[in-house]
This record gives structure tokens, sequence and C-alpha cells, in this order.
């Protein structure tokens, strides 16, 4: 069944708020994706500093200073 009156412009202005909230919310999603982007790509993937290094010209073990 179809709807006996389908007048849009009314029915987008009764839905107004709605449809505000929900442009809202995905803008407010990419926003939060473009910031975690930027914070990951920012931070780095670098390892911690271990106790011990090895060095990579005689492979012995070294004490980290």
């Amino acid at each position: 069944m179809s709807a006996p009156q389908t007048n849009v412009e009314k029915q987008e202005k009764d839905h107004k708020p709605a449809l505000l909230g929900m442009k809202a919310s995905v803008i407010f999603a990419v926003v939060m994706l473009i910031v975690m982007i930027g914070w990951l790509a920012l931070r780095g993937n670098t390892p911690d500093e271990a106790e011990t290094q090895i060095d990579g010209r005689t492979g012995d073990a070294v004490v980290a200073e």
C-alpha cells in the first residue's frame, strides 16, 4: 500500500529536526574519523626503548643508556 497523500515538501518541513540531527551525526563522525587518523599518524608506531638492544654491527647485546 502506498501513502494516500504524499507531500514531500511538508514531510521535509515536519522532519527537519530529525534530518538536521542525522546530518550533524554524520558530520561529527567524519570529523572524529579525521581526528583519529591524524592522531594515529602523528603518534606513529615507534617501539619503546628496550633495556637491552642489539648492536647492528656486531650482534652483541648492549645495555641501553
